[in-house]
Parts: structure tokens; C-alpha cells; sequence
């Protein structure tokens, strides 16, 4: 009898990768190539910080293909802190260096701090994304004032692009909060991710300079970086509305001009 054979029935089982049993679940989002926190949290309509803190990840940039991850709050919120900005935080007048984390490859094993929430119990259901209500609805006004470039394309381009000349002023489109703010995301160059309210995301790619920081309040029309050809074939602003985390046409958001 060969010895070094194994019955089947005796082979060692692949773990399967953490929080599977909620894959499919309101609320949660199964990490596909390619993905880092910033990114899901573009495409979940969330920061990547909170994602983070939910799910009790120590390294930012160790999640791994197949891993369910929650990203919406483990209890409903009553009102987003980026409804009512809070107008003692300053704004800041220079550029500010591009920040790059989470933007490693997802296999990065390099240490970070610990986040400061605990993970999230698993027994806690999921709640499903908070309905439009009239106080979700944002007003937008046109985040620069050159023409459109390159129009919305659900599939080839998620925003529209807006053209100008190297250092033009980028507006905040309304009243926000600032979840993201740096060069973390392939194609997107210097990048700035507004939240509105638990409904609205929009995004400002392309820039030359940041002019906010991370968890910074800011107000409709403020500037918060100027325009540029970061990681872009000319200079451009790429300007995307995200309602829920799915993009829609900017078109339908913004004033006539």
C-alpha cells in the first residue's frame, strides 16, 4: 500500500476569509482585486477611516480578496456630522502634501496605529442604507468655471470633466466634511472626497494642490485645492456625484448655467 497517499477526506480545508458569513448582507461589501479602503469607500459612499474603525482593522492596507468587510455604521446614526459644518474649524490657505495611506497593494504586511474604535460585534445586524429623506437632498453649485470637457459615462468616465488652466480655484459643491484627501487612488491623481450627508459623496480628482486636510468642515463655494493635471493627460478638474456610493450624471445636480 502507498503510505504517502491521502484519503480526500483528510485534506486540510482552506480557511475562509474573515467575516464570510456575512457575505451578501445589507451593509457589507465583499473585497474584490484591486480594492483598498479608500476606493470601497468611494464606491460604498462612506470614509475609509469609519470602515476601518468598524471592522477593527489595525493595518489599513492588510484586506485580502474575499474578505467581507462592514461599511455602514454598526447603529443608525441620527444625523451625519457633515450636515450641520462646524464654522470654528479655520481654513487652510496653502497646499497641503498629498497623503497616499491606504494605497499599498493589498498584501502589504507594514505596521500602522491601532484604530481607535473596537471592532464591531459580529451579532449586531446590518442595517440597510438610510432612505432619501427631503433633509438628504443637496443643493450643488459648479465646483470650477470652465466648460465640460468630457461628459458623464456610467461605465467610462463617472464623473464629467471640467477644463481650465493650472491653478484655477476648485469649489467645494456644498457643505461638507472632508473624507479623503490625498493620491491613494490610481487614476485619480490628487484627489479630495467630500461628504455631504449619508446620501452624497462627490469627488474632486486631478488637482494640482490639496488646500484641506482629512476631517475638515467646509462650506459651499470654499476653495479646497487648485486645478491640475495629476495623474490626467491635461489639466481638468474630474468632478464625480456619488449618491449611495453609485455615481450619478453631475449634470442632473448642478445649476443651468
Amino acid at each position: 500500500m502507498d503510505r504517502s497517499a491521502v484519503p480526500a477526506s483528510s485534506a486540510t480545508t482552506q480557511p475562509l476569509p474573515p467575516g464570510a458569513e456575512n457575505a451578501g448582507r445589507p451593509g457589507f461589501y465583499t473585497v474584490r482585486p484591486g480594492d483598498t479602503l479608500i476606493r470601497i469607500g468611494l464606491e460604498t459612499g462612506q470614509s475609509w477611516r469609519d470602515i476601518q474603525a468598524w471592522n477593527g482593522l489595525v493595518n489599513p492596507d492588510r484586506i485580502e480578496v474575499g474578505q467581507v468587510l462592514r461599511v455602514a455604521p454598526p447603529e443608525p446614526v441620527a444625523a451625519s456630522p457633515a450636515s450641520e459644518p462646524d464654522m470654528a474649524q479655520g481654513t487652510a490657505t496653502q497646499p497641503i502634501a498629498a497623503s497616499r495611506a491606504p494605497s499599498r497593494p493589498l498584501t502589504d504586511t507594514s505596521a500602522a496605529p491601532a484604530p481607535t474604535a473596537s471592532p464591531t460585534p459580529t451579532t449586531t445586524p446590518a442595517p440597510t442604507a438610510p432612505p432619501v429623506a427631503a433633509n438628504e437632498n443637496v443643493q450643488f453649485i459648479w465646483p470650477a468655471n470652465g466648460p465640460v470637457i468630457a461628459p458623464f459615462d456610467e461605465v467610462r468616465n463617472r464623473g464629467v470633466g471640467i477644463g481650465g488652466r493650472a491653478g484655477d480655484p476648485v469649489l467645494a459643491a456644498a457643505d461638507g466634511r472632508v473624507v479623503y484627501a490625498g493620491a491613494g487612488l490610481r487614476g485619480y491623481g490628487n484627489l479630495i472626497i467630500l461628504k455631504h450627508n449619508n446620501t452624497f459623496l462627490t469627488a474632486y480628482a486631478h488637482n494640482q494642490a490639496l488646500l484641506v486636510r482629512e476631517d475638515q468642515t467646509v462650506r459651499q463655494g470654499q476653495p479646497i485645492a487648485q486645478m491640475g493635471s495629476s495623474d490626467a493627460d491635461r489639466v481638468k478638474l474630474h468632478f464625480e456625484v456619488r449618491r449611495q456610493g453609485r455615481p450619478v450624471d453631475p449634470m442632473n445636480h448642478l445649476p443651468a448655467r
